[in-house]
C-alpha cells in the first residue's frame, strides 16, 4: 500500500514539474512563437490528463473520466476562474494558435474511432444476435426518441445555435443520449471476468451494434447539419452513399485492406510499414465518407473494423498502434474536450436544472430501452437489470459526438457542456452499479462448460496459429507436409506461404519456371500439391532454402512445416538441408517424412494416427495437433503411453513404484482424454510397459497398421538438429510416416 501511494505521489510530483516547466517556457516570453505555446499545451494536456486518468483508475473509475476532468481543471472552468492570466497565457484566444491544438484533437477523433472499430468482434455479434439485436433496437430507439423529443419541445431557444437548426440539434441530442460507450462497458465487463459469460457477450455485442448504428446516424445527421435543412435529394444521397459505402467496404474493401496489410508487412523494408499503411487506409476511407456527404468519423470507424479482422499481425498491430493512440491521442483529445467545457455556466439555476433533466432523461430512457430489449431477447429479469445498467455508460462516444456537433455548429457551447456533464455522470455511475448487478448472477452449468472450452482454445497451440510457413520440394514428403498444413490451416482459412525448393527452378501452378535472379517475384497461385484453403503465396527463392526461410520468417509465422528429401543423412540423423532450414526458424517446427502407404499416396491415403505421450508440454502439443488432424479427417487417433518396466529390487519397493507409476499414468491419460474431447476427436488409449519406448511404439504401430506417427520433441541447441534419443530411433527405424513437432 505504501509503495502504491509513493508511486502516485512521485507521478504527481512529476506532473507539477512538467506543468511548471511548460508554464515557465511560455511565461518567459508572453509573445512566444506559436510552436513553443503548442508544445507547452501538448505537455500540459498529456501530463495532467494521464495523471488524473491514473487517479481515476485507482479509485475504480475509467481513465477517460480523469482525462476529461484534467481538461476542465486547466481550462476556463477552474484555472481560468482562479488564475485567468495563466489560462490565457497557456491557451491564448488566438484562432491560428487554437487551430494547431485543435488539429491534434481532430486527428485524435479519427484515431479513437479507428481503435474502436478494431475492437469490434463481429463474430461475437453473430453468436448472440437475437438478444443483441433486440437490446440494440430498443436500447437506441427509446432513448433516441426521448432525446429527440426533449430537443424539439423542452430545450429553450437560448441553448440552440439558431431556432431554425432545432431539428439538427434535436437529432444530435437524441443520438448522444442513445449510444453506449463500448470502451467503458468493455472495461467493467472485463474487470468482472464477464467478458465471455453469456450476459457479458450480449452486453458487448449490443454495444458493438449500437456504436455501428450510432456512427451511421451521426454521418447522416452531419449531412443534414451541413445543408441546414431537410433536403430530399441530399438526404437520399447521404443514405444511399452510406449504404453503398458499407456494402463495398464489407465485401471488396475487406479483401483490399487485408491484401494491403500483408503486402506492407511482407514487402516493405522500412520501419513500421504496417502502421503507415493502416493510417493511410483510415485517411482514404475517412475522405471517401466526406466525399459522399457524411462525416469522416464513419470512414475511420469502418476502417478499424476491417483492419481488426485482418487474418495476420493482429498482436503486432495492436501492440504498436494501440500504444500510440493510448499514450498520445486519447489523453489529448479528452483533455481538449474538458478544456472546451465551461462548467461555470452551471451556476445558472435554470441551466443546472436542464442538465439534471437531461441526465435523468438519458438514464431512464437508456435503462428502460435496454431492459425492455433484454426481456424481449429472452433474458431473465436479473440479467435484464444488469444489462440496462451496463448500457447506461456514455463516456467517450458521447464526447466525440458532442465534439462533432460543436465543430459544425449544431450545438452551442452550453449544450455541449450539458452533454459532457451527462457523459461524465453516467460513466461514473455505471461501474459500481454494474459490479453490484453482475455479482448477483450465478453461473449456469452449460455456461461453465462453454467457458472452459473457450479458455482451452485461448491457451491451445492449434487454436492460436495465425500464419503457417510451408517449405517443401516435389517429393512425397513435401506433398505430405502440404496435406498436413492444409488440414490444420484450411478450415480456419489461415494464410499459408509456400517456399518450394527446386534446384535452380520454381514450380508455379504445376509448371516449371526459372527462378528470378533476385529471388523475388511472388505470385498468388494455387499449388496443385498443397490442398490448402488459406491464401497461398508461392515463392521461387534463388538463395539457399535456409536463407529464404530466415528472410520470410521475419514477417511473422507461428509454424514452419518442412517436407524435404532426403530426410536422413548417410551417417544418421536429419539431412543437412533440413538441419539448416530448421535452424533458421525460431518458432515451432513440423518436419514431415513420408513412408509406407503415405509415401505411395501422400494426398489420398487414409490417416491412421499414433501419438506417443509422456506428460510433457511438447507431447501434449503433438497430441493437440494429432487430434486436430483426426477431427478433420474423421479418423481415430491412438494415444500410446509407454510406462517404464518395474524394478525388481524388493517386493514392497516394486509395489510402491507400481502404484506411483499408475497414478502418474492415469493423470496423463485423463488430461489427454480431456484434450481429445475438447477437439471432438475420436481417440483410443494404449498403455505399454517396456524398457525401450521406441521399441514399444514401433510394435504398436505395426500391430494396428498406423500410417502416421506424430511425436512432440524439443529442439536442442547444437550444430545438428537433435530431438532426443526417441526421435532419432523413430527416424531410423519407423516404417510409418513421421511428423516431428518441435518447439
Amino acid at each position: 500500500m505504501k509503495n502504491r501511494y509513493a508511486s502516485f505521489l512521485g507521478a504527481l510530483a512529476f506532473t507539477f514539474l512538467a506543468t511548471g516547466t511548460a508554464f515557465a517556457a511560455v511565461a518567459e516570453n508572453p509573445a512566444a512563437p506559436s510552436d513553443a505555446v503548442f508544445v507547452a499545451e501538448i505537455v500540459v494536456l498529456l501530463v495532467v490528463g494521464r495523471a488524473f486518468g491514473e487517479l481515476m483508475q485507482r479509485v475504480g473509475q475509467p481513465a477517460i473520466v480523469g482525462q476529461l476532468l484534467a481538461g476542465i481543471l486547466v481550462g476556463r472552468s477552474v484555472l481560468g476562474a482562479l488564475w485567468p492570466g495563466a489560462e490565457d497565457l497557456l491557451f491564448p484566444r488566438n484562432a491560428a494558435q487554437h487551430s494547431m491544438i485543435d488539429g491534434v484533437g481532430q486527428l485524435g477523433v479519427l484515431m479513437l474511432l479507428l481503435l474502436t472499430g478494431m475492437e469490434m468482434d463481429l463474430e461475437l455479434v453473430s453468436k448472440v444476435k437475437r438478444a443483441a439485436a433486440s437490446v440494440s433496437i430498443t436500447g437506441i430507439a427509446v432513448p433516441f426518441t426521448c432525446g429527440f423529443l426533449a430537443g424539439e419541445f423542452l430545450l429553450p431557444d437560448s441553448l440552440l445555435p439558431t431556432p431554425e437548426r432545432r431539428l439538427v440539434t434535436a437529432l444530435f441530442l437524441g443520438t448522444a443520449l442513445s449510444i453506449s460507450s463500448i470502451k467503458i462497458v468493455a472495461m467493467v465487463v472485463r474487470e468482472m471476468n464477464f467478458m465471455r459469460r453469456d450476459l457479458g457477450q450480449v452486453i458487448i455485442a449490443s454495444a458493438i451494434i449500437e456504436d455501428s448504428i450510432g456512427w451511421i446516424v451521426i454521418a447522416i445527421t452531419f449531412s443534414l447539419a451541413t445543408h441546414g435543412k431537410i433536403d430530399a435529394s441530399s438526404l437520399a444521397r447521404s443514405i444511399g452513399g452510406t449504404a453503398a459505402f458499407l456494402v463495398l467496404s464489407l465485401t471488396l474493401g475487406r479483401k483490399v485492406v487485408h491484401t494491403l496489410i500483408r503486402w506492407a508487412n511482407d514487402r516493405l523494408m522500412s520501419e513500421l510499414p504496417v502502421i503507415t499503411v493502416i493510417l493511410v487506409i483510415m485517411g482514404v476511407m475517412a475522405l471517401t465518407t466526406h466525399l459522399i456527404g457524411v462525416h469522416t468519423v464513419l470512414g475511420a470507424f469502418v476502417a478499424g473494423v476491417l483492419i481488426g479482422e485482418s487474418p495476420i499481425l493482429t498482436r503486432h498491430i495492436e501492440g504498436q498502434l494501440r500504444g500510440l493512440i493510448t499514450a498520445l491521442f486519447m489523453p489529448i483529445f479528452f483533455a481538449l474536450a474538458g478544456l472546451n467545457t465551461d462548467i461555470t455556466v452551471l451556476n445558472d439555476p435554470p441551466l443546472l436544472l436542464t442538465t439534471v433533466g437531461i441526465i435523468l432523461i438519458a438514464s431512464i430512457g437508456k435503462f428502460g430501452g435496454a431492459f425492455l430489449g433484454g426481456e424481449i431477447g429472452g433474458l431473465t429479469k436479473r440479467e435484464a437489470l444488469a444489462l440496462g445498467i451496463a448500457m447506461n455508460a456514455r463516456g467517450s462516444t458521447e464526447v466525440i459526438i458532442a465534439s462533432v456537433g460543436l465543430s459544425i455548429g449544431a450545438l452551442t457551447s452550453d449544450l455541449y457542456t450539458i452533454i459532457v456533464a451527462m457523459a461524465v455522470a453516467t460513466t461514473m455511475a455505471m461501474p459500481p452499479t454494474l459490479r453490484w448487478a453482475l455479482g448477483r448472477l450465478p453461473i449456469r452449468p452449460e455456461e461453465k462448460q462453454r467457458l472452459e472450452q473457450e479458455e482451452f482454445e485461448a491457451n491451445g497451440f492449434v487454436a492460436n496459429l495465425e500464419r503457417i510457413l510451408l517449405t517443401i520440394d516435389d517429393s512425397p514428403s513435401g506433398e505430405l507436409a502440404s496435406r498436413l498444413a492444409g488440414l490444420v490451416g484450411g478450415p480456419r482459412g489461415l494464410p499459408t506461404t509456400t517456399l518450394r525448393v527446386v534446384e535452380g527452378r520454381s514450380l508455379l501452378d504445376g509448371g516449371a519456371q526459372t527462378a528470378p535472379p533476385s529471388g523475388e517475384g511472388p505470385a498468388a497461385v494455387p499449388l496443385a500439391a498443397a490442398p490448402l484453403s488459406g491464401t497461398v503465396v508461392a515463392k521461387a527463392p534463388a538463395p539457399p532454402p535456409d536463407q529464404a526461410v530466415a528472410s520470410e520468417a521475419r514477417k511473422g509465422y507461428d509454424l514452419l512445416m518442412v517436407g524435404l528429401e532426403p530426410a536422413m543423412a548417410d551417417a544418421g540423423g536429419f539431412h543437412s538441408k533440413i538441419v539448416e532450414v530448421a535452424r533458421s526458424f525460431e518458432g515451432t517446427i513440423g518436419i514431415a517424412i513420408a513412408r509406407g502407404a503415405l509415401r505411395e499416396r501422400p494426398s489420398r491415403s487414409r490417416l491412421n494416427i499414433l501419438v506417443p505421450v509422456n506428460g510433457t508440454n511438447v507431447s501434449r502439443r503433438a497430441a493437440e495437433f494429432a487430434f486436430a488432424l483426426a477431427r478433420i479427417e474423421n479418423a481415430v487417433a491412438t494415444v500410446v503411453y509407454v510406462a517404464p518396466a518395474a524394478s525388481t529390487r524388493g517386493e514392497s519397493r516394486r509395489l510402491g513404484r507400481s502404484l506411483l507409476s499408475r497414478r502418474h499414468e492415469d493423470s496423463i491419460l485423463k488430461d489427454i482424454a480431456a484434450l481429445a474431447d475438447r477437439y471432438g476427436a475420436a481417440t483410443r488409449t494404449v498403455v505399454r510397459v517396456a524398457d525401450a519406448a521406441d521399441a514399444a511404439i514401433l510394435r504398436q504401430a505395426r500391430r494396428a497398421g498406423h500410417t502416421l506417427i506424430v511425436l512432440g520433441a524439443t529442439k536442442r541447441q547444437s550444430d545438428t538438429l537433435i530431438f532426443g534419443t526417441l526421435a532419432n530411433a523413430l527416424l531410423e527405424n519407423a516404417e510409418p510416416s513421421l511428423l516431428f513437432l518441435a518447439s
